[in-house]
């Protein structure tokens, strides 16, 4: 019951820091894994890998509720209890693309506004925008593993495609069971391989899914990165269209080619 906002907020304060931000927003109700970054190592977000997202959950038969999870609870209803065998074939049908709504509760941008902005307003108009922008969309579940039935709760470890909402996965799992239901519980396990195992700093030399091209020593080569100069790929004999993390001394860039020249995709970050 913490926003990411405030928890990066509390690591500003505690590390001195202006400049952070994190990739990929969890739940307030939610925890687990999230990536975090200070100063020019922003800039790295969108070389992650964001896929896939594994989520360990506990869906409630019978909570209704307006976020789908624990907050924002409007009823809860007595569920008659299901066989094992039921629980694991309707989450067994879930495998594959699932077309979902998400939620009303996220922070979903819709027309410069977080949906959950939207949604808090109560207005009518603000709840008609929700309405017309809140579209069908497609989630790749790659994985489901059933993890234990606790009548009303069950419990579950999906693997997931960037974009997917958990929330919105167990409300049509609740549906397919003939109820309705929400989160009661939400873990973020890993996100792209990079897992929480304690408050870590991570090198970015060795969770970037580049090739690396150490140029440590290079007088020459290193005058041209501290510049931005271009040059020809065939300096560095890298292929065509394929991107390079190239390491000096004190910092490093990502790049790629293309027409035989040389791009910044990244450029001269700090290596702390």
């Amino acid at each position: 019951f913490i926003t990411s906002n405030g928890y990066l907020g509390a690591l500003k304060r505690k590390y001195n820091v202006k400049k952070a931000g994190f990739s990929g927003i969890l739940d307030p109700f939610a925890c687990g894994a999230l990536v975090v970054a200070f100063g020019q190592y922003t800039k790295l977000f969108s070389f992650l890998e964001k896929s896939p997202k594994v989520y360990q959950a506990t869906l409630w038969l019978g909570l209704q509720s307006d976020s789908l999870d624990l907050e924002n609870v409007r009823n809860i209803f007595k569920i008659e209890k299901f066989s094992y065998h039921t629980i694991e074939s309707v989450l067994n049908n879930f495998v594959g693309a699932v077309e979902f709504i998400p939620p009303k509760y996220s922070a979903k941008n819709i027309q410069g506004q977080k949906a959950y902005m939207l949604a808090r307003s109560g207005q009518e108009a603000d709840l008609e925008i929700l309405e017309r922008f809140l579209k069908p969309q497609i989630m790749q579940v790659y994985a489901i593993e059933f993890l234990n039935y606790c009548h009303p709760f069950v419990s579950f470890r999906v693997k997931v495609s960037e974009g997917a909402y958990i929330r919105s996965l167990g409300a049509l799992i609740a549906k397919e069971l003939g109820c309705v239901g929400g989160l009661s519980y939400l873990e973020r396990l890993s996100e792209g391989g990079l897992s929480y195992d304690g408050e870590k700093s991570l090198n970015p030399l060795e969770i970037l899914p580049f090739s690396k091209i150490d140029l440590r020593g290079d007088s020459a080569m290193r005058n041209i990165f501290e510049n931005g100069k271009t040059f020809d790929a065939k300096m560095l004999k890298i292929s065509q269209n394929s991107k390079y993390i190239v390491q000096f001394e004190s910092f490093f860039s990502i790049i790629s080619s293309k027409n035989e020249k040389v791009q910044y995709l990244a450029n001269r970050i700090p290596l702390c």
